[in-house]
């Protein structure tokens, strides 16, 4: 009986010092979980406004805030900062024509620009695109629409977590 709690024992401490290996080796190289940020004490409550209010992106952006802790407002207050996203925009250029002229790729491209706002600071212009490739055949007319519109939830997905990604790395000076 004895022989067997030494094993057990051996085999947790091997166990406990490869656990604390490998999260010290994780977090020396930078991993870190995807879809969790850490804001800064001063984002912990903020007032998302929007020129749509009921749009997808703004919709995205409130959620990912609510599910990293942050106290999304339903009111501006006084002393609380206020992320405004000014506009999401999607544009498409062509990238190839079949022989008979008619579009066989676009690329889509989603323009989106926000500002943060704290109390009594000028506001911080963020601005970016994201791109996606599109290949389009009027052959499969109603299968390109379904796949048209899976792409731009994915790049209204995209955004949002691009929104907390630079929210993470703002600090009030």
């Amino acid at each position: 009986m004895t022989r067997i709690k030494k094993v057990l024992k051996g085999l947790t401490f091997k166990s406990l010092a490869l656990a604390l290996l490998t999260t010290s080796l994780l977090s020396a190289c930078g991993f870190q979980l995807r879809g969790d940020y850490l804001l800064d004490d001063d984002l912990q409550s903020l007032y998302v406004t929007s020129s749509d209010v009921h749009g997808e992106l703004t919709r995205l952006v409130k959620l990912s805030l609510t599910n990293n802790q942050v106290n999304v407002l339903k009111h501006s207050k006084t002393g609380i900062p206020e992320l405004r996203i000014v506009s999401d925009k999607l544009d498409r250029r062509t990238l190839s024509l079949f022989s008979n002229g008619q579009v066989a790729e676009y690329e889509l491209i989603y323009a989106v620009h926000y500002q943060v706002r704290f109390p009594e600071q000028d506001a911080r212009d963020f601005r970016f695109e994201l791109y996606r490739d599109y290949q389009d055949d009027p052959n499969l007319a109603l299968a390109k629409s379904r796949e048209l519109s899976l792409l731009l939830s994915e790049m209204r997905t995209s955004a949002a977590d691009k929104i907390l990604r630079d929210l993470s790395r703002i600090q009030r000076n």
